[in-house]
């Protein structure tokens, strides 16, 4: 077995990650190399696994990612996700997953891509567009408005026509939801869905008027005679190629709150944390905008302009490296593997902290500095590919991968020749790893025109 963590007496180590999981890597990865085991007494009540370990060398990633990874499922914390996304694609396993993945490929091909890009490109130049209203010096909530914007695309890229009070229904929701889910997977005792008390009363409450509201848009759509052309329109006529069944309304919805998810909320704090990494780096912000006055002089964003928009595609990466919104992934062991020299028995959660490797300095030159350059062709060359992997890897790769990236390609040039955002003297935030990594209190930003 790994070694073992043996601080956090009398509990066990355990806590120490769960009451600050970005401290703890910090303090004990360093020590304790590539993998090793974190412990609870707790462990022996919850019963969902045995052990844990975290597993930061990016060849052992590798080997649970991809060489071995039938080998392991998701683990405890996306279990716990399936209250709200049921069996969604990030949470599905074993041949629903494969079959469900088969389906939804098709929405997510380049070519389908192609038709969504005006979408963005309108959300994006009406957020401009209402931020250029105020007045100079307003101070705005950078968090909420990448939300907004985010979601308003997914939303019209799911359902081309007007879902305005689904929006916000599921941008109030999401916001609990995040909080109350990884609560469950930190409290080894949470409360149970069955006890009448007001705090779960409110999270049921949340996650059925998520549900509630995309079931009903379903519902709409299945009697209506309108031809569409969306995301929705897919899932709806897409059959199994072996078996001609289609998907069942249940299984829709769960695709759908699983693109809300996984498709507005992790690319909205992707762009949060860009505004901040630009503010800190304003050398980098000049030569953004350069590259926008060059390409684009002013114009709206095309497909064939993400070819030349490579410096923005270089900060994007360089802020996902050090701030992925996904900044942890879980698998759990179904029978006994090998790590390195160590035995990984059966019944392990293996956490993969995503935040720490992208910033470690066995796999990076001064980790902790902004450099987009280091993701030019030339500084590529030859990076094990679970150094940098921010929508993971292997066959789980996130589907929608494409699609966030395309989105902040298109959107950050229009941000960038229109504002420079500073943030209020005196504010300070941390960094919140709830079920995606965002900044706490919401990231708030003085406008000035560019």
């Amino acid at each position: 077995m790994p070694p073992l963590v043996k601080d956090g007496w009398p509990i066990g180590s355990a806590r120490l990650f769960a009451e600050d999981p970005i401290a703890f890597c910090e303090k004990y990865i360093p020590q304790m190399g590539g993998v090793f085991q974190i412990k609870s007494i707790f462990f022996l009540v919850i019963r969902e696994f045995e052990y844990v370990v975290l597993v930061t060398d990016p060849d052992m990633v590798k080997h649970i990612m991809v060489d071995n990874n039938r080998n392991y499922v998701k683990s405890y914390a996306y279990r716990v996700l399936k209250v709200l996304l049921g069996e969604g694609l990030l949470t599905s396993e074993g041949d629903f997953w494969r079959k469900q993945r088969r389906l939804l490929q098709p929405g997510f091909h380049r070519d389908r891509l192609a038709t969504f890009v005006q979408i963005m490109t309108q959300a994006g130049q009406e957020l401009v567009d209402k931020w250029s209203a105020l007045p100079k010096g307003t101070e705005v909530d950078v968090s909420t408005s990448m939300m907004e914007m985010t979601l308003n695309i997914v939303c019209r890229a799911m359902f081309s026509s007007d879902v305005r009070d689904a929006m916000e229904v599921v941008n109030r929701e999401f916001d609990l939801a995040n909080e109350n889910l990884i609560n469950r997977v930190t409290n080894p005792f949470p409360l149970p869905y069955w006890l009448p008390a007001p705090s779960v009363k409110r999270e049921k409450e949340g996650y059925n008027a998520i549900k509630n509201v995309v079931a009903d848009i379903i519902e709409k759509r299945r009697s209506s005679k309108e031809k569409y052309d969306d995301l929705l329109a897919m899932l709806m006529e897409v059959e199994d190629a072996d078996t001609g069944e289609k998907m069942s309304n249940k299984q829709i919805q769960d695709e759908v709150i699983t693109i809300f998810l996984a498709g507005h909320e992790t690319t909205a704090v992707a762009l949060t944390w860009m505004m901040h990494c630009l503010e800190e780096n304003p050398e980098v912000e000049e030569k953004l905008a350069e590259e926008e006055k060059r390409v684009l002089n002013g114009g709206t964003p095309v497909l064939d302009d993400l070819r030349e928009l490579e410096y923005t595609r270089m900060v994007i990466d360089e802020t996902l490296r050090l701030y992925p919104p996904a900044w942890i992934i879980g698998r759990h062991t179904l029978a006994e593997d090998q790590l390195g020299e160590y035995r990984i028995p059966n019944n392990t959660n293996c956490l993969i902290p995503v935040y720490y490797i992208h910033r470690d300095p066995k796999n990076w030159d001064e980790p902790l500095k902004f450099i987009p350059e280091r993701f030019n062709k030339e500084n590529s060359k030859g990076r094990h590919k679970f150094a940098y992997f921010p929508f993971g890897g292997g066959p789980r790769l996130c589907i929608g991968n494409n699609f966030a990236l395309m989105e902040m390609q298109l959107i950050a040039p229009m941000l960038v020749r229109a504002f420079k955002l500073r943030k209020p003297k005196g504010f300070e935030f941390k960094k919140e790893p709830l079920v995606t990594m965002r900044p706490s209190p919401h990231m708030k930003m003085v406008l000035t025109s560019r």
